[in-house]
């Protein structure tokens, strides 16, 4: 046993590199000591006993160590799982703080804390098991982040104001894997992320923002290796500082775990040169260690009483409020601190722009409930480090009251199930229920979400600051149908899960037109391609257009599909991975995306930073906000609950300082059958229509130019095909 030199000072939690070794500090509040495990190459274990405890601290300063070091942590203590402690030194423990980490997880009896069969079936409340199981965890590996190399990827971060972001929601591994342009070993890596190729796709479509589902190092439940599965999504964290090393290049693997970090800097700081901004899907709320029954791999072995919420009952019971298992807590100042300290982290170190915050009423729960003055959530807004990054909550768990859209404080935005909803009832729900004569929705449901979602976010201190910004708006997500498939399919198809189906929503509001799945060109029903194209054209339209901040999932753009498949997070296949090989429909629909992103991006009366009043902002304007319906008669209180009208108009009008007042016209048929529609504006208005959703490609409105068909006055009649929108702009 090795005696470390003492450390007055009690440093900063994980291993940090010195001039001539490391400082090591760990939490473990009611252990009786613990040793950190230093590994060499051939497995050699030498271990150092820490000082401590110190308020449940533990640390040393241990010369002689260096980079690229492999270690782990045994903790001694009582082993009472009855009163949930489950100290178990033959247990090698992930540091929680580790940069980085080498090595697979396997699933056998070794790895669990408890004694288990063969078949994993055990006692969780039974004894310990004495099994080491150094070499069948992942190692933790010191990095030396003093002086990272290369360029910092925080000097050059482009700084998008929100209401000119449009966030782009992709996995790292998914966006590359079969884009023939990007090198295959580049394919499905971080470095890939940054290939021109990718790049050139994002700025021409008009993305700002690259939102990256889970990076953390993460490991895959024993259920799905069971099944020959994996956790394709991510969300199950092994490690909230280490970048997951299976996306790094084989190189940089190879390489070790510094390496690994450079990639992911190095891609970071190459799209910001794009010119585009990096966030992270970040999985604070629960770790991959599951249930009581599940692996003994970090938390669970260093402190289960302070990481995890408990029930409160004997024997101690883990509570779950997010679907996993185990909940970490966040009345407790430690796993706060750990959040606060991976967040400024990635944003220091790394560079990114932002976090999104999977299950984020988890992490704003105090021992009354959800509350907005959350110590976290106050901290995250206070934080220089985090100062001007954008922060973005999903605004529900499965817990008690864990439904909260709209009600997470400045400046987080917020993920709009609500937006979503009324999107898919409107464009798809509705007119499948109208096809078998059953009633719809009313259209304010849709006119809310298109005009910002005002009566969700509209209720701060003081009121109405946060702005239609703080709606993430979004149709689609990784988790649920794809753009494509919401129109292919009444019925989720998620037999390749290996649950027998049972696993994904139900709630879908999506709608086959009359088929379920593809239709080929000489089926007898393929007449219906073409309407299934234009919905896909309306709810993207809808998204580009609506006051807020549009949420993009990658493939939508140019008709990904996941073959029905609504829960495809164990699919690392090409169920799950992004085709580039366009058809010429999925070409059509991807010039209509980049233009209806470019109308966005050029009229400011569509992405309107503060919401819509219906009155004039100054003197000699119009008003910033009206809707009439298509006899151009404003929308009165009974128009509003009227259930049978299914067609309006938007006017919205918008003036940036120093330039004349930009004025869009959204006209919008969601019924079955053609209408009339007699354009409303101000007397001598004249419109030019600068796009038609039942245009398969925008340069249809060169033929409707040529036809005299682009230019109308107000008063003037508009015939609307069923089921679909059109944009005009006043005309100069």
């Amino acid at each position: 046993m090795t005696t470390p030199r003492p450390h007055r000072r009690p440093p900063q939690l994980g291993v940090h590199v010195t001039d001539d070794g490391v400082v090591v500090a760990v939490l473990a509040t009611h252990a009786h000591a613990v040793d950190l495990c230093l590994f060499a190459e051939d497995g050699t274990e030498r271990r150092v006993r820490l000082d401590g405890p110190a308020q449940g601290l533990f640390w040393a300063d241990v010369p002689g160590v260096r980079p690229g070091q492999r270690y782990g942590f045994r903790v001694h203590g009582v082993w009472d799982p009855v009163a949930g402690l489950r100290h178990n030194p033959a247990k090698l423990l992930v540091d929680p703080y580790a940069r980085g980490l080498v090595g697979d997880m396997t699933y056998g009896p070794e790895t669990y804390g408890h004694v288990v069969a063969d078949d994993l079936s055990g006692d969780p409340y039974g004894p310990a098991d004495e099994r080491d199981s150094a070499g069948f965890v992942p190692y933790s590996v010191v990095v030396d982040t003093r002086a990272l190399p290369g360029p910092d990827p925080a000097a050059n971060r482009p700084w998008v104001p929100w209401d000119r972001t449009v966030v782009y929601e992709a996995h790292v591994r998914g966006l590359t894997m079969l884009h023939e342009q990007v090198p295959p070993e580049l394919r499905g890596t971080y470095a890939g992320l940054a290939h021109p190729a990718v790049v050139d796709h994002l700025r021409r479509l008009g993305v700002t923002t690259l939102e990256l589902l889970p990076i953390h190092a993460v490991a895959t439940e024993p259920h799905l290796i069971d099944k020959g599965l994996t956790n394709y999504w991510g969300y199950s964290t092994l490690g909230f500082f280490a970048p997951h090393a299976g996306y790094a290049t084989a190189a940089a693997q190879a390489a070790g775990p510094a390496a690994v970090l450079a990639e992911v800097r190095g891609a970071v700081h190459a799209l910001h040169e794009a010119g585009i901004e990096v966030l992270l899907d970040v999985v604070y709320n629960h770790t991959n260690e599951g249930g009581l029954p599940g692996q003994h791999v970090s938390w669970r072995g260093l402190d289960p009483t302070m990481y995890y919420v408990h029930d409160g009952g004997v024997p101690a019971a883990l509570a779950d409020v997010t679907g996993t298992g185990n909940t970490l807590d966040f009345r407790r100042s430690a796993v706060v601190r750990m959040t606060l300290d991976s967040l400024r982290y990635w944003a220091n170190e790394v560079g990114v722009d932002g976090f999104r915050f999977d299950l984020a009423v988890t992490l704003a729960r105090d021992s009354d409930g959800f509350t907005p003055d959350h110590p976290l959530l106050v901290a995250a807004a206070a934080s220089p480090s985090l100062h001007g990054l954008k922060l973005v909550a999903e605004p529900w768990d499965i817990g008690p009251g864990g439904w909260r859209t709209g009600q997470f404080p400045l400046p987080f935005g917020e993920w709009n199930d609500r937006f979503r909803n009324a999107s898919r009832s409107f464009w798809l729900a509705d007119p499948s229920r109208a096809a078998h004569g059953l009633p719809g929705h009313r259209v304010r449901d849709l006119a809310t979400r298109l005009s910002g979602s005002v009566d969700l976010f509209g209720h701060s201190d003081p009121p109405l600051v946060r702005g239609p910004v703080a709606s993430i708006n979004f149709v689609t997500a990784h988790d649920g149908f794809t753009l494509a498939d919401l129109v292919s399919y009444d019925h989720k198809h998620n037999s390749a899960n290996g649950e027998n189906n049972r696993d994904g929503s139900d709630d879908n509001r999506s709608w086959n037109h009359g088929v379920e799945g593809p239709v080929n060109p000489d089926s007898p029903a393929a007449d219906i391609a073409p309407l299934r194209r234009r919905s896909i054209r309306n709810l993207f339209a809808t998204l580009a257009l609506a006051a807020g901040t549009p949420m993009i999932t990658a493939g939508d753009e140019m008709g990904r599909t996941q073959r029905g498949n609504n829960n495809a997070y164990c699919q690392d296949n090409e169920i799950s991975w992004m085709s580039w090989d366009l058809s010429e429909s999925r070409q059509d629909l991807l010039a209509t995306s980049r233009w209806l992103l470019a109308l966005r991006r050029d009229h400011p009366a569509l992405r309107s930073p503060r919401f819509y009043t219906g009155r004039p902002a100054a003197a000699g304007q119009r008003p910033d906000l009206a809707w009439f319906d298509a006899t151009s008669t404003a929308f009165d209180h009974a128009r509003w609950h009227d259930s049978s009208i299914r067609t309006l108009q938007m006017l919205r009008a918008w003036c940036e300082p120093g330039e004349p007042q930009d004025v869009v016209l959204l006209v919008i048929n969601g019924s079955l059958e053609p209408v009339d529609v007699t354009l409303s504006g101000q007397p001598g208005d004249r419109w030019l229509l600068a796009w038609d959703s039942v245009w398969e490609h925008p340069s249809e409105q060169r033929a409707a130019a040529i036809a005299g068909a682009l230019h109308a006055a107000v008063g003037e009649v508009a015939a609307l095909e069923p089921l679909s929108m059109r944009v005009y702009l006043l005309a100069s």
